[in-house]
């Protein structure tokens, strides 16, 4: 394996990220033929083939796949290089991946603006999917931090908390319980949900909360792929929805949906700051990672009084 050099290791990510050997060629800027010598090669080293040849292109075995895992892994590590390297030669920059679950898209841009105003120098770039994509990320080491409202356990991480992620029912306003008090978890399992697909935090959340309502959770309701399509469904009246507060406060605020008063919400969930336990943490890492610590609850978005049951007797005052 000594004999391995970084542009073999490029060039199977190439083949693996193109599909194609004149595909990658082309993104390296060499022939066919080069490529092809260059992944012989590498096959000859471990007396195995990193590809399945196909009609469809080329499709990387089980080598393949733990050979470019290594090629991500090294990648990460020139690049933690290059960011330490210019750390002490005095210079404040780097450059820092951040992946976001859908739902912290509503904070994610003004918490990055926060933090470039306070380190310009620091390059920073953003990766919006659901909990599944950004879990990918992870593994594929195409991001270097993620923020989710439940750390993954597909793979290795430390994850640290950095501000309340509470989650609540909303309605339209004119809905018989909008202006309902201290309604029953029995009573709001009745009505209509539109929900996230499986898999996503919210929905997780969901089937749990309503785990002890018999048969509930067999048919919870008609899916939708993204917050944005479920606000616009509940205020058209087609049902109420479980979603992540943080991502109705432009439609409170207008009246367009209220938050019901079910008994047991807002569900208090965190939000967390995850990295992989293998990855390096780079000083641009480390940087934002302290800011979060410090400043990241102050980029959440605000609701006058979510947790009512926090203050003593509030409930014993309203009856």
């Amino acid at each position: 394996m000594r004999n391995l050099t970084l542009k073999q290791f490029k060039t199977v990510q190439a083949i693996i990220s193109h599909g194609k050997i004149v595909s990658a060629a082309k993104v390296l800027g060499l022939s066919p033929p080069a490529v092809t010598i260059q992944l012989r090669q590498v096959e000859e080293e471990f007396q195995l083939a990193l590809f399945d040849r196909t009609s469809d292109g080329m499709r990387p075995t089980a080598a393949g796949l733990a050979f470019v895992e290594t090629a991500q892994a090294i990648e990460e590590r020139l690049r933690l290089l290059e960011d330490k390297m210019d750390a002490i030669k005095g210079v404040r920059t780097g450059s820092l991946r951040l992946g976001v679950v859908s739902t912290a898209k509503y904070f994610a841009p003004r918490l990055m603006a926060g933090f470039m105003k306070e380190h310009p120098d620091i390059d920073m770039r953003l990766a919006i999917g659901n909990r599944a994509e950004t879990i990918d990320s992870l593994k594929n080491h195409d991001i270097d931090i993620a923020l989710m409202g439940r750390p993954a356990k597909e793979v290795p991480v430390r994850a640290s908390v950095f501000g309340d992620h509470p989650l609540v029912i909303i309605a339209p306003p004119d809905h018989p319980l909008a202006s309902a008090r201290d309604i029953s978890k029995e009573r709001i399992a009745e009505e209509h949900f539109i929900i996230r697909e499986p898999g996503s935090g919210t929905r997780i959340s969901l089937e749990i909360f309503l785990s002890d309502v018999p048969g509930r959770i067999d048919d919870l309701g008609v899916e939708m792929g993204s917050n944005e399509t479920i606000k616009q469904a509940v205020m058209a009246g087609l049902g109420i929805a479980f979603i992540s507060a943080h991502t109705i406060a432009a439609e409170t605020e207008a009246g367009r949906l209220v938050i019901l008063d079910v008994v047991g919400m807002p569900i208090r969930r965190q939000w967390f700051s995850v990295m992989r336990t293998d990855h390096a943490v780079s000083p641009a890492m480390a940087t934002f990672h302290d800011f979060l610590m410090r400043k990241g609850a102050m980029y959440l978005p605000l609701f006058g009084k979510l947790y009512p049951h926090d203050e003593p007797n509030t409930r014993d005052r309203a009856s």
